[in-house]
């Protein structure tokens, strides 16, 4: 009874229909494919998500948010920038710094252009036909950003950073068993991801007390930050057999989403509202289909075309050279200084299309000489 009251509640995220949505999906349509970033400079339906974990739906006392409702699993993210934003301060003065902002954007993309629906046609899940809130069990993306979203959360919660003796268990569809839902069956589970997580929320709270400069401090954070992001998307191969829902065309992007990770995380990249949306807004606004050779898709945009074949570019190369381009490139990224330089080269390489490949490969190859 408990837990109806609290989805009854008029605030409550998963009660709400929301307002902005269809016009959101008409920004999409008239767009033709470009992707929906954000919505009044905040991750899409942002405002319409639980400001307190006193919002999210409970039972027995117990936090029992539902990860496969867009606005709950938006919520966690709303929760955890604000929990962890009190340590942030190395991060930046503004209130839109710390580096968990480009999950949300991700989140936000992948609902608006289509990635977050049933993608075996079974059920209406995700669809405009459907419930446009849905995300489906069998989305690859979704089950990828699951282990990005209820890790975190989870590790949070664990650490104190919710309040204290939180315990939260996540909600999930019946008959759906793949999915860990508390921080004792993931840490079993995934024991590397949840411990890392777990390093990254303790790094945190000893912050404030470092007597580091603060751009060695938030070098230093960025670094467990993002070992902690990169061990939920290695767990997440646990997601691999939903691959075959798509077309040849989608998985070769989804594999080439998941080597760029590699060269954003050894640079430190300080995933900010402003930075994560310069990198997300040229990336596919629609599900790619068979025959989408970029950079010749002609529905696309010229950045979403650029994006794509950059993407398949670095992992290609990689390929051919047996793994060398990402060793070369981790062994690049051995000091804050040239961590910078490597955002640097990133942003050239992906929102650049004069900047030549050729260039980029260079570049690392000397920088690796001074490590």
């Amino acid at each position: 009874m408990a837990r109806q009251a609290r989805l009854a509640h008029p605030k409550t995220a998963v009660m709400l229909r929301p307002a902005g949505f269809g016009l959101i999906l008409a920004c999409v349509v008239s767009l033709s494919s470009a992707a929906v970033i954000l919505e009044n400079g905040m991750p899409v339906l942002w405002a319409q998500t639980a400001s307190q974990t006193t919002e999210l739906p409970s039972q027995n006392g117990i936090l029992t948010p539902d990860p496969w409702h867009y606005l709950n699993r938006m919520s966690l993210y709303r929760l955890l920038i604000a929990a962890t934003d009190p340590y942030m301060g190395s991060m930046g003065t503004g209130p839109t710094e710390s580096p968990l902002w480009g999950l949300p954007l991700q989140l936000g993309w992948m609902l608006t252009s289509g990635r977050l629906a049933d993608p075996t046609g079974a059920t209406t899940c995700g669809l405009q036909t459907g419930d446009t809130m849905c995300i489906s069990t069998q989305s690859w993306w979704g089950c990828v950003n699951y282990f990005n979203a209820a890790f975190p959360f989870l590790s949070a919660a664990q650490q104190g950073l919710m309040g204290p003796d939180v315990q939260v268990q996540m909600q999930v569809p019946a008959g759906v068993e793949d999915y860990c839902t508390t921080y004792a069956d993931c840490s079993t589970r995934y024991p590397d991801a949840m411990s890392k997580w777990d390093a990254f929320f303790q790094a945190l709270k000893v912050s404030s007390e470092s007597a580091l400069p603060d751009n060695e401090k938030k070098d230093s954070l960025l670094g467990v930050y993002w070992a902690a992001q990169m061990a939920s998307t290695y767990a997440s191969a646990a997601c691999n057999a939903r691959q075959s829902h798509y077309s040849s065309e989608e998985v070769s992007f989804m594999n080439n989403w998941l080597n760029s990770a590699e060269y954003v995380s050894a640079a430190h990249f300080q995933a900010n509202l402003e930075k994560s949306t310069m990198f997300l807004t040229p990336l596919p606004g629609r599900i790619l289909r068979e025959g989408d050779v970029p950079p010749n898709i002609p529905d696309l945009s010229q950045d979403e075309n650029h994006s794509l074949y950059i993407f398949s570019w670095m992992r290609n190369i990689n390929t051919m050279l047996g793994g060398t381009l990402v060793r070369l490139w981790k062994s690049a990224m051995c000091s804050v200084a040239t961590r910078e330089r490597g955002k640097e080269l990133l942003e050239q390489l992906l929102l650049n299309p004069s900047f030549a490949t050729s260039t980029f490969l260079s570049i690392i190859t000397g920088m690796t000489s001074s490590c």
